[in-house]
């Protein structure tokens, strides 16, 4: 019989299969990328406020310390934010005929909230207490970097499952005495891990096979 198909196919076939091969594993590598860059989630992307509210300014510069803008951090799922007359009690005094603050002194005359644009945002299908992380001292500065350097507000952490996961499979690398939770250039005087496994005790934190399962963040 005849033979029906060229040698050289062949080698066009196998080229074919382990190119396949190849191009499928450069677009799942791509997806892999794409996924973690920027453009997706966002992180030290700065967003834009109807008031250019400056935390390197207030944090970095006055040495305002978090709890008193956000004011629910340490009892509550949510961290809090300020109402109006929290910036007037200042800027009733300071700045008060700044045009910047313009949306400022509206809010307060005409008793609407300003509407901030949120920088961090989990699904619906996640659950964050961030009361239950200071109590078990996770510091802000973790999750939302160096604010106190932050001209305006970005994201400092992606917030996606694989980043979350890192600090709960290894908590011992992160946690600090909760009274330093709140400073942002804290830094150990002892080595972190030997210091996290004693506080993992201190604290009662949970085992990892605990903290890593899913019924932990999706309820």
């Amino acid at each position: 019989m005849a033979q029906i198909f060229h040698p050289s196919t062949n080698t066009i076939s196998k080229a074919t299969i382990f190119g396949a091969v190849f191009i499928l594993a450069a677009v799942i590598w791509i997806a892999g990328v794409y996924v973690r860059s920027s453009y997706v989630t966002q992180v030290d992307v700065p967003v834009d406020q109807p008031v250019p509210f400056s935390h390197a300014h207030h944090v970095g510069g006055l040495g305002i310390d978090c709890r008193y803008c956000h004011t629910s951090v340490e009892s509550s799922t949510f961290a809090g934010i300020p109402p109006t007359y929290t910036c007037m009690s200042c800027h009733s005094q300071i700045w008060n005929d700044s045009p910047t603050l313009k949306p400022v002194r509206d809010s307060l005359a005409n008793n609407t909230p300003i509407q901030w644009n949120r920088v961090y945002n989990l699904p619906d299908f996640v659950y964050f207490n961030h009361s239950i992380h200071v109590d078990k001292g996770v510091a802000c500065v973790t999750c939302h970097g160096r604010v106190d350097q932050m001209p305006l507000m970005w994201k400092a952490q992606s917030l996606q499952m694989e980043w979350c996961l890192g600090c709960h499979r290894e908590p011992e690398k992160y946690i600090r005495p909760r009274e330093h939770v709140f400073e942002m250039d804290w830094q150990p005087t002892e080595d972190q891990v030997t210091m996290g496994r004693r506080l993992l005790q201190e604290y009662h934190i949970l085992s990892v096979a605990q903290l890593t399962s899913c019924s932990t963040c999706h309820h």
